[in-house]
């Protein structure tokens, strides 16, 4: 990829958040939209062999399906939360972008305080 998908500035900070919430346990950070997809953080230990695409693909839906939790009694969508055998992976999206994390194990209070803190960051950045 030529350009980033992503303005580097935002990258530092949301690796930044990353770390500050999660800590060790965590084990990558990935920006998309609905037309690109970015794994912009990646734990030394782990090998560059997800297949980033078919996670997007998957992930992308989530832009569609916000507008099916909207007006509920559940109030405004926060997050998604993926459980996996060596893991979790969290997506937040925000406007028309989103990122997804995964983490190693961890106590479900801190996916709370990531989720809250990506948005945040996400917020912050116009996609235009």
């Amino acid at each position: 990829m030529d350009e980033r998908a992503i303005d580097p500035e935002q990258v530092d900070e949301l690796i930044s958040v990353c770390r500050t919430t999660v800590g060790d346990e965590l084990r990558s950070v990935t920006y998309f939209t609905e037309e690109e997809v970015e794994q912009v953080y990646l734990r030394s230990d782990l090998e560059r062999t997800a297949d980033l695409v078919g996670f997007a693909d998957h992930e992308r839906m989530g832009f569609r399906s916000q507008s099916a939790y909207r007006d509920t009694q559940l109030g405004e969508y926060g997050a998604t939360i993926r459980m996996f055998e060596y893991g979790f992976l969290t997506r937040v999206i925000e406007g028309e972008h989103g990122v997804w994390v995964t983490t190693d194990s961890m106590d479900i209070d801190r996916f709370e305080e990531l989720s809250s803190a990506l948005k945040s960051v996400l917020g912050e950045y116009d996609t235009a």
